[in-house]
């Protein structure tokens, strides 16, 4: 998959794309059939399948001291697309010249000018421009204007609920894994880089992978039963653990982070890449009346979650 972010320096070649327009938080289901009705377009017209998406979030650019939001950072975005056969990813960057854009200037001289997009398809709420003043029956006018076409889709939902990033934040949330991948299509992953952490967990016997979680919606706290995915370095590869999500009340104040115990694993993950998937919530997290409790607890916790992930199909 390509990248494209500055469209000023971009490939005649890597124009003429069917695109899926969209923030693509996540990437659920919802998100899927919009891209899968991009890929019939894409077939059809015999051009490269592509999606168009902005970074930052515009919710970022407009609230930028609003909590964490974002279910998934630009990378985890990028790869999650890249698996399901996007070939070019438009990640165009969201400011002041893109947010003042009216809703014609922005099919103008972004979709037909800078991109020379053939078609695109959105979702049934989709709307663009600046103030949010542009929705899909502009867009189709707007298509026949500047000769591209459109694409309308229905949001998807099943019997539960309705496939969005909000429902899915709000499973997290509540500590509903399960709940959240059956929106997904996927279990919701944490991704990021293995970072230094205060190397408690190997002083306890449980040497832990510490990532941020900073400006990323935060899961509930506790400890989860995780699938994880070594993306790069010698260690390359998947593997099961527990991760214990939240601030450590065990050990003072700190920061939110993710702390992942890979069973049966020896080796240095520092500067390497995972993804870590939430499976099953385990339980909250809680502060022990002594070290030796919170060993025994955090046995308990692996056990559980050994016989959790192996019971997976």
């Amino acid at each position: 998959m390509k990248i494209i972010r500055d469209t000023s320096f971009m490939a005649s070649e890597d124009g003429g794309a069917a695109v899926a327009i969209g923030n693509f938080d996540g990437v659920h289901l919802g998100h899927q059939a919009v891209i899968d009705l991009t890929r019939s377009e894409a077939t059809r017209l015999g051009c490269p399948l592509g999606v168009m998406t902005f970074e930052p979030h515009p919710r970022q650019f407009f609230a930028p001291d609003a909590p964490p939001f974002r279910l998934m950072n630009d990378q985890a975005r990028a790869n999650r697309l890249e698996k399901v056969g996007v070939e070019r990813l438009y990640e165009l960057n969201f400011g002041a010249a893109l947010a003042e854009l009216s809703a014609e200037e922005f099919a103008r001289d972004i979709i037909k000018g800078a991109l020379n997009l053939r078609h695109v398809v959105v979702g049934a709420d989709f709307c663009f421009g600046k103030g949010r003043s542009g929705n899909v029956a502009d867009l189709q006018r707007f298509g026949t204007d500047f000769d591209f076409g459109v694409t309308v889709v229905e949001l998807v939902k099943d019997a539960k609920s309705e496939f969005s990033s909000t429902n899915i934040r709000q499973a997290l949330t509540d500590g509903r894994p399960g709940d959240a991948a059956r929106m997904l299509g996927h279990w919701h992953r944490m991704e990021g880089e293995v970072i230094r952490g205060d190397q408690r967990g190997r002083d306890l016997g449980f040497p832990t992978a510490n990532m941020s979680i900073n400006g990323l919606h935060p899961p509930k706290f506790g400890v989860y039963a995780v699938e994880v995915d070594v993306i790069d370095g010698p260690h390359a590869g998947q593997y099961i653990g527990a991760a214990s999500m939240g601030v450590r009340p065990m050990f003072g104040e700190n920061l939110p982070n993710l702390e992942t115990f890979i069973f049966d694993f020896k080796g240095d993950l520092y500067g390497t890449n995972l993804s870590v998937a939430l499976v099953e919530y385990l339980r909250p997290e809680e502060k022990f009346d002594s070290l030796d409790a919170l060993i025994t607890q955090m046995d308990a916790d692996c056990a559980k979650a050994r016989d959790i992930l192996q019971a997976q199909p």
